[in-house]
């Protein structure tokens, strides 16, 4: 009886010994150095700081709060827009149709695609000199030498495109998935009593993705907010921080200024946020209920 007891936690043990340590120790470091004055580049001032580099950034840090702003909004759209035209390709690829492999293929390639392959693309595609701008001034469309990226009036526009390539597959393979799990009967039957197209779409289809759509929108919404090799890439957080992150904030203390105390202060509240965020999303959206 007693090794029957215990044989399921010692199943379990190495996973909790891995989960232990690659999770609940790098977790507290961040926490306790997030409580400490901690700059390689200044030591004699390294030492226990309480709650001092929170109260820097909650009231003496300006940038933090414009760190926040833009990073909700680059999530709010980034994530609206996947999930709006990754839904459309997906019921596009859903339908039978000639060559409908091949579009598939065409639709998934872009998440395939490594994230520095993807800015290096983008990089050559937005080039004032040699890139897609450049050739549309050649066909008398804009003005030659247009730099988006530079520009403080197009620069998010620019992100968003170029994150939305690589995004909007992810909701197109989820929803794709889901899409081929609903019972065709269920079609059927709206048709036999008279629903249109669009009726259908409301009454069978969306209900069936609910769960689907509410998952993927927090796994991309997480994925967003802590998005920092498109933006470095790109921008580097310019022009004059407009597309600094919180997540790029945190890279700019810790790695290029080694404030690592501050760093993980600005980590701690991007971890807070996020968790109340993902437990407020679950609760109010009623992840896996059926009503």
């Amino acid at each position: 009886m007693r090794t029957r007891t215990w044989a399921p936690y010692a199943l379990i043990a190495p996973t909790l010994v891995l989960m232990a340590v690659f999770l609940v120790y790098p977790i507290g470091s961040v926490v306790y150095y997030s409580l400490q004055r901690y700059n390689v580049t200044q030591p004699w001032k390294n030492g226990f700081a309480g709650l001092d580099n929170f109260k820097q950034m909650l009231f003496d840090d300006p940038l933090f709060w414009q760190s926040l702003a833009f990073s909700a909004k680059w999530v709010v759209v980034e994530v609206g827009l996947q999930l709006l035209l990754g839904l459309v390709l997906a019921l596009i690829v859903n339908e039978t149709f000639i060559g409908r492999g091949m579009a598939r293929a065409l639709v998934f390639s872009p998440w395939a695609v490594s994230g520095v392959l993807t800015t290096g693309i983008w990089i050559l595609l937005l080039n004032p000199s040699t890139g897609i701008f450049q050739q549309l001034s050649q066909w008398g469309i804009g003005s030659p030498g247009t730099s988006v990226l530079g520009n403080p009036d197009t620069v998010f526009e620019a992100l968003v495109v170029t994150e939305l390539w690589r995004g909007v597959p992810f909701f197109a393979i989820l929803l794709l998935a889901d899409l081929q799990s609903i019972p065709k009967d269920l079609y059927e039957a709206a048709s036999v009593d008279g629903a249109s197209r669009w009726r259908r779409f409301t009454s069978v289809t969306l209900p069936h993705l609910k769960d689907a759509i509410i998952l993927s929108t927090l796994l991309r919404a997480v994925w967003e907010f802590n998005n920092v090799d498109l933006i470095y890439t790109l921008t580097g957080g310019g022009p004059a921080n407009q597309t600094t992150t919180l997540p790029l904030y945190v890279a700019r203390q810790a790695v290029d200024s080694h404030n690592f105390g501050y760093g993980s202060a600005l980590t701690v509240a991007g971890f807070l946020i996020l968790l109340f965020f993902s437990i407020a999303y679950l609760r109010l959206s009623k992840f896996g209920s059926r009503a």
